[in-house]
């Protein structure tokens, strides 16, 4: 048995793959991309508050009097984008109460962690409200695609084989108009009439 005539074997599917796959069909049954944004625009609003930057000798804080209401918009953000992965059915409220607080994080915390927490927020917000569940197709399974296929093979071989008769022939037979033509002058022309035989006379 040489190599091309040896029959090619399935290649198991590698840890990597079956986890990708897993994944991939997770990611599709929920708004996943609008929580991904959700949790990004909670990073700004969280950060720039509490953050400080060192210039040589010179120390800069962004830190304000409402550092207090940053952390609060922050930590609902980041619970309001995992809801959404865990508990899809509520992705409605949860872009809602985003989009209000992103609002909300203008004024209270940096202009909304500068622009970056603000816009995050809006566009993950729309995308979980507008996300919507896709209706599963059922898949055949291996076992029903088989015994579909010997459904039909049955079906096919029990099926009778018409028998050919001589009407049938006829009724496939092509004419051609100049047959038809010969047929129809045939018809027309009258029948010749018998000639008079002469009576034989008898010699008296």
């Amino acid at each position: 048995m040489t190599s091309a005539t040896t029959p090619a074997q399935p290649v198991p599917p590698s840890t990597t793959a079956k986890t990708r796959s897993a994944f991939r069909t997770w990611r599709r049954t929920r708004p996943f991309w609008g929580g991904l944004l959700i949790l990004l625009a909670a990073g700004p609003i969280l950060y720039f508050p509490y953050a400080s930057l060192s210039l040589g000798a010179l120390r800069i804080q962004m830190a304000t009097t409402a550092g207090a209401g940053s952390a609060v918009i922050g930590l609902l953000l980041i619970a309001l984008g995992i809801s959404c992965w865990f508990q899809p059915l509520i992705r409605v409220f949860a872009g809602i109460a985003t989009i209000v607080l992103s609002l909300v994080s203008l004024p209270v915390s940096n202009f909304g962690g500068f622009g970056l927490g603000l816009i995050f927020g809006i566009l993950g917000g729309a995308l979980v409200c507008s996300w919507a569940p896709l209706k599963e197709e059922p898949l055949e399974t291996e076992e029903q695609f088989e015994a579909a296929a010997a459904q039909v093979a049955q079906s096919v071989a029990t099926q009778p084989v018409p028998a050919h008769t001589p009407a049938a022939h006829a009724d496939t037979d092509v004419v051609l108009p100049s047959q038809q033509a010969a047929e129809a002058d045939t018809a027309q022309q009258p029948s010749a009439a018998p000639e008079p035989q002469e009576e034989s006379k008898s010699v008296e």
